[in-house]
């Protein structure tokens, strides 16, 4: 009684809110603007593209609500409360019609088009005032634009050598015949020539050196358009420079600096060219200065060296802030930039502490971890943290023998130590000097205990990490990486169930005893650079693919005798090891409409083999369909493989696993609010085993029936925009569901919500 109280409670707020007079406020002999419209002829220029030209637009609505902020502000007539104070501070006054701003707008969506070629464009300003509300109403009508005749430049004839630099670059075709004669085109292609040189040398060269001459006579509706460069300053030709002498002051305090005095407690030295200025206690080591400083004496100069000095530097845990300043100079005619480069140290030691509530199928838990951090380890920028962790999960009492029914508890301690550059040998020194590189070492235990059993696991691994001066290919190397998996202790009951060959060997054995040594390679290409973004292109993407490979390590020793067999397996130090090989390939294009609305879609793929020493893959490795980042009508870890649908054991997530992994996904998005988005989707996919196995019948990956196998799902989400964070809430209902039998699979037409419905929640876009 009491929650259908509340229930009502809550819908006669929200019709108060709703119907709520929306022009209450509004005074007299004023109009609410309370819509624009615009209706436009142009192909490619309707109201999404012209809505920012716009210098009034109304109160913000979205569906249900309406006008729900300017609905809020109406309520009170006063604020005398505190309610009333807040309503009024979180509300929107209502937007009055202004004949002025309409007048500009309608302009500015003229002058628009003009920039677009349309120079013969006309807007028409409707105004129909009913009430006290005002509707206006823009009517564009572009007429037959202006295309270019002929392109031609005139660069050579003031400076030959950027004439040839942008020229071997492919940088003057800006244009061709028969292009619209659009102004955006040509700045975008002056912004582009500009950053080009500047990144060969052009210090101080403006995007304004570059202009156009355009010729509207020369036809009907044709333009001739001539690029053209200023002369420089001297008469002679635009500077390039060279970077010359490389300051940099590491961590010095303001106050000794600006005291000549107490220069003695200075000291200076030089790493391969560069000058240190450091005080008796170091901040920085010179070699992890050198090698995060891509400004070095005799280098070109290049906007990209600057900024990928800035991301370096200011990327590693001890620098607070650096600045950079360059000084043109002239030595021996030749021309020159003097760089200082300054460190500014923040803090070194961090703490944290954090208590979270864990909530696994409906069973309530809560989990801790504390951790150390301490950003300049050995002075060289390193990274050392220290995390231990412990989780207690409470789970009811059950009469099922199944795994999931006792309360359970892990805790384990993970060290980790980041060293801002590439360690590698000598021999190799060229491949140090790497933008954002960094080598990663990382050892860490964890125990799992339940009355059923204690499982233990040892980790060690060593990372590589870097990326291109452009920011649009990033490497990640893991040499080698160790995890040793071991049961020390297990109950009979957990043996007959788990652990016993007949029942469950897929389980049994990602259970048992196992080595991997691993090498990994992954690499991610985006045709954009995701830190430097200046202009995006018109279907942005990101590429990521990998390949893993384990056991290479312990079969190459035992091949000299260091092993020997155990059960048919091959053993490292009498503990089997795992042998397969994994790849994946996942590529996401995205295609923006305008400033509301995006298509986005992904296609991933991964395959991994086991081969000598093992009969399947360890657990961990192996593949699993549905979720929030999968096939959406599928909660997690409950689709596949194939076919498959026994669930004899609850969840039956040991056998929902495979080794091939297919995901396919389409979503439109339409932004109704800076805050809220909404999308709708399309999933397919689902995973399937390389072998076939007894335990996962119609699990087997075959190419003459994987795509009729595939689980398909559909969908709508909500997203919660916080500008440094997405909240997404998605609901999938399965359409046509692989583990049904033939003849039902396809449940578009009949859904049964209960069964074919999945609710997501999740951080982040799912690509």
């Amino acid at each position: 009684m009491m929650r259908r109280r509340e229930y009502t409670y809550l819908l006669l707020g929200l019709l108060l809110l709703v119907g709520c007079d929306a022009t209450k406020k509004v005074p007299e002999q004023s109009y609410l603007l309370n819509k624009v419209d615009i209706r436009s002829d142009v192909r490619g220029m309707g109201e999404p593209e012209l809505i920012p030209y716009l210098r009034q637009r109304p109160n913000a609505s979205i569906p249900l609500f309406g006008k729900w902020k300017l609905h809020m502000y109406n309520l009170p007539d006063n604020d005398s409360t505190w309610l009333n104070r807040q309503l009024l501070k979180h509300g929107n006054p209502p937007v009055l019609y202004n004949e002025q701003l309409a007048v500009i707008s309608a302009e500015q969506i003229r002058l628009h088009l003009n920039n677009k070629g349309y120079l013969n464009a006309r807007v028409d300003t409707l105004v129909v005032k009913e009430g006290r509300r005002a509707h206006v109403t823009f009517n564009v009508t572009g007429n037959e634009p202006y295309r270019v005749r002929t392109f031609s430049e005139t660069i050579h004839s003031v400076d030959t050598t950027v004439h040839g630099l942008l020229s071997d670059g492919g940088q003057l075709q800006l244009v061709k015949e028969g292009d619209l004669f659009d102004l955006s085109v040509l700045d975008d292609g002056r912004e582009n020539m500009t950053t080009f040189l500047k990144n060969r040398g052009y210090y101080n060269f403006m995007k304004d050196h570059f202009y156009f001459l355009a010729d509207t006579t020369v036809g009907d509706h044709q333009v001739d358009v001539t690029l053209s460069l200023n002369s420089p300053d001297d008469g002679l030709a635009y500077k390039r420079y060279n970077i010359g002498n490389v300051l940099v002051v590491n961590g010095v305090d303001d106050a000794i600096l600006s005291d000549s005095t107490r220069h003695s407690q200075l000291d200076t030295t030089y790493y391969k060219g560069v000058q240190i200025v450091s005080q008796r206690d170091r901040f920085l080591l010179p070699k992890t200065i050198y090698y995060n400083t891509f400004i070095r004496p005799g280098r070109l100069y290049s906007d990209r060296l600057v900024e990928r000095s800035y991301a370096s530097l200011n990327g590693m845990g001890p620098i607070s802030q650096t600045a950079i300043r360059l000084t043109p100079v002239v030595r021996n005619d030749s021309n020159y930039l003097d760089a200082r480069v300054t460190l500014f140290p923040g803090n070194m030691h961090y703490m944290q502490f954090g208590v979270d509530g864990t909530n696994s199928a409906g069973d309530l838990g809560i989990a801790s971890n504390v951790s150390y951090e301490h950003r300049n380890f050995f002075k060289g920028g390193e990274t050392f943290r220290v995390r231990l962790n412990g989780a207690y999960e409470f789970i009811g009492s059950s009469d099922s023998l199944n795994l999931l029914d006792d309360s359970y508890y892990e805790y384990g301690a993970e060290v980790f130590l980041s060293v801002p550059q590439l360690l590698l040998p000598w021999r190799l020194d060229r491949l140090r000097d790497q933008p954002s590189a960094s080598t990663d070492f990382t050892a860490g235990i964890n125990y799992q205990n339940r009355p059923e059993y204690l499982r233990q696991f040892f980790n060690l691994s060593s990372r590589f990490q870097w990326s291109s001066f452009d920011w649009k290919l990033q490497h990640v190397l893991e040499p080698v990486g160790i995890t040793y998996v071991r049961m020390p202790r297990t109950s009979a009951q957990f043996d007959s169930l788990y652990m016993n060959e007949e029942v469950n060997p897929i389980l049994r054995y990602s259970y048992d005893e196992q080595l991997i040594v691993r090498s990994a390679y992954h690499a991610t290409f985006t045709n954009y650079s995701r830190i430097a973004r200046r202009s995006m292109p018109a279907v942005p993407f990101r590429i990521r693919a990998g390949v893993e490979v384990a056991g290479w390590l312990p079969r190459l020793a035992t091949s000299f005798g260091a092993g020997e067999r155990e059960n048919g397996r091959k053993t490292f130090f009498k503990i089997p090891y795992s042998e397969y090989v994994k790849g994946d390939f996942d590529f996401a294009p995205m295609y923006v409409f305008d400033y509301k609305n995006t298509l986005a879609a992904r296609v991933a793929v991964g395959v991994a083999y086991p081969y000598g020493n093992a009969i399947v893959l360890p657990f961990e490795k192996r593949y699993f369909g549905g979720g929030a980042n999968s096939v959406r009508g599928w909660s997690t870890r409950s689709l596949g493989p194939g076919t498959y649908s026994r669930d004899s054991l609850g969840s039956d997530f040991g056998h929902r696993i495979g080794d091939v992994k297919l995901d396919l996904s389409l979503e439109f998005r339409r932004k109704m609010t800076s805050l809220f988005e909404l999308a709708g989707f399309i999933d397919a996919g689902n995973i399937w085993t390389i072998k076939d196995y007894e335990e996962q019948p119609g699990g087997m990956f075959r190419w003459d029936r994987f795509y009729k196998e595939l689980a398909v799902s559909y969908g709508v989400g909500l997203r919660l925009d916080l500008n440094f964070l997405i909240l997404r809430l998605d609901g999938g209902m399965k359409a046509h569901n692989p583990a049904l039998p033939e003849g039902e699979r396809w449940t578009l037409f009949k859904p049964n919500l209960k069964r074919d419905f999945a609710l997501h929640f999740a951080i982040g876009y799912p690509f």
